[in-house]
């Protein structure tokens, strides 16, 4: 498969993305648009929808023209859950694997180097809320529901969600959703700092599509490295961080877009970045 056609030349989701049994992937200009698709399940997430949301965000790492990736449900759902059919047969060693693999799933998404926004058009549960924090943004419709109702069935969140809801939210708001396993609405969600921002459902992808524009705009290597920077800095004691921050601060310094870009904001003329 070819990956330098350029993405308005091809009707990408009729022609390479056929075999997704449980996912929706297309390509729209510069933005890949990654549905869950099993509302008989309210898209909870199996092994194979796992699988499939993998192979689809490393192809959205792999292409140039991809700028950001765009993530929600089909139906009334995010992501209702993990799939407890799954979670039935578990045992120690295949739940470690399984939890091994979804980890890596989400930490593929949050580091993809490029911006994923996360548009959570319902119940983003479980699974569906670690998927949504995985992502770069989180923009929600009014319908939306969030939780971590893991306590409920007897195991603990296993795709990051005890490490990245504390991390946005603080520790007291994450321990009160994770221990209770209570759900909450949007505005709550926003309230607390687990969404940016709660729109009309009508408007959801669109919103998510002006935040991506937003942002690529913007010079490439410069949005690529703050997000690495926000990402890595995050464990790193203060001191350390600081350091990192400069020696990428040093690398956008060297950059064709700086030179762009400055003397763009002089000119009083609209930068035309190349990403170099």
């Amino acid at each position: 498969m070819s990956h330098h056609t350029p993405a308005s030349d091809v009707d990408y989701s009729n022609v390479l993305y056929e075999r997704f049994a449980n996912i929706i992937y297309e390509k729209h200009g510069n933005t890949a648009h990654l549905t869950i698709s099993r509302p008989e399940a309210m898209n909870a997430l199996n092994s194979a929808t796992m699988s499939e949301i993998g192979e689809a965000i490393a192809d959205a790492r792999d292409d140039p023209a991809v700028r950001g990736v765009i993530i929600t449900g089909a139906g009334k759902a995010f992501v209702a859950g993990a799939d407890i059919n799954d979670l039935v047969s578990l045992d120690a060693l295949s739940a470690e694997r399984s939890t091994a693999f979804g980890q890596g799933v989400m930490s593929l998404i949050e580091n993809l180097s490029k911006p994923v926004i996360a548009a959570v058009n319902g119940y983003a549960l479980g699974g569906g809320c670690e998927l949504a924090m995985a992502c770069t943004i989180r923009i929600a419709s009014q319908h939306a529901r969030f939780g971590q109702p893991e306590v409920k069935l007897g195991v603990v969140p296993g795709y990051g969600g005890t490490q990245r809801l504390p991390r946005l939210v603080g520790k007291g708001p994450a321990m009160q959703l994770i221990l209770t396993g209570q759900v909450i609405d949007a505005q709550e969600a926003m309230r607390i700092g687990l969404v940016n921002e709660v729109v009309p459902a009508e408007s959801l992808l669109a919103r998510a599509q002006e935040i991506l524009d937003a942002i690529s705009a913007n010079a490439p290597i410069a949005t690529r490295l703050a997000m690495e920077a926000v990402n890595r800095g995050e464990s790193m004691p203060l001191p350390e961080a600081l350091a990192f921050e400069r020696t990428l601060f040093a690398i956008c310094a060297s950059s064709e877009d700086k030179g762009e870009g400055t003397s763009a904001f002089v000119a009083k003329r609209k930068a035309v970045f190349q990403g170099r």
